[in-house]
């Protein structure tokens, strides 16, 4: 006489999901800072610094027209939030039109492109003042990684494992990859600065951002040494 098994029955998945688990202090944290007051104080600070920094932009302009052919103010598309395209504005530095016959590229250190006036500018961080308007639009933050142009993103993107992550949140004026890195000038450089700007996107909270925009000041007086403590790399860990 045969035995019957009955087969064993298939796995099957709960009808319902399971209930969603309260938010802990620190996600509940980052979404408070992800949310209405980080606009809120984006908005109120970039508004605030304005005041003084329009008469500032308008000598730095002027200097940089006096000195230079070419329009004091150039814009140029950068990737956002999402993906999202929008025009960034910055006080120009280099020689007008100099990445016709190039197309984008990098600047890297002693670039023959920077005007004498720009590189000033650019020590001093001055040439980053008109994208307070950007913030005002609310197309960036004034702290977050910053943007980058479309044709380097769409490169970057197959030669860099998880670049497009720091586009969960709003490029930044300053942040920081930017207060502990210098620009991109390779590939292993993005990759150093992606490390620090996914560090920033799962451990923002205020008294980070408070930091960095200290740290910020800071750097443009050339007292980097005051906060910098290398050779330590944050990690996601």
């Amino acid at each position: 006489m045969s035995v019957r098994v009955n087969p064993r029955p298939a796995l099957r998945m709960p009808a319902t999901h399971p209930p969603r688990r309260r938010p802990t202090r620190r996600a509940a944290l980052r979404a408070f800072v992800d949310g209405r007051a980080k606009v809120a104080f984006d908005y109120a600070t970039a508004a605030l610094m304005l005041v003084p920094a329009l008469p500032l932009m308008a000598a730095c302009i002027a200097l940089v027209r006096l000195t230079s052919p070419g329009p004091g103010i150039y814009s140029q598309a950068r990737v956002g939030r999402g993906g999202r395209v929008f025009t960034l504005y910055k006080i120009r530095t280099m020689r007008f039109d100099c990445e016709k016959l190039t197309g984008p590229t990098w600047c890297k250190p002693g670039d023959s492109r920077i005007t004498p006036v720009g590189r000033v500018l650019r020590k001093l961080h001055l040439d980053e003042l008109p994208q307070l308007f950007n913030v005002l639009r609310g197309e960036m933050s004034l702290i977050g990684p910053r943007p980058e142009r479309p044709e380097i993103v769409t490169k970057l993107r197959e030669q860099v494992v998880g670049y497009d992550r720091r586009h969960a949140v709003k490029p930044g004026i300053t942040g920081f990859a930017q207060i502990h890195l210098p620009p991109d000038s390779c590939l292993q450089s993005v990759r150093n600065k992606l490390v620090y700007d996914l560090f920033y996107i799962r451990h923002r909270a205020w008294p980070m951002e408070l930091f960095i925009l200290l740290a910020t000041g800071l750097k443009m007086f050339g007292l980097k040494r005051l906060y910098y403590r290398a050779p330590r790399v944050p990690t996601e860990q």
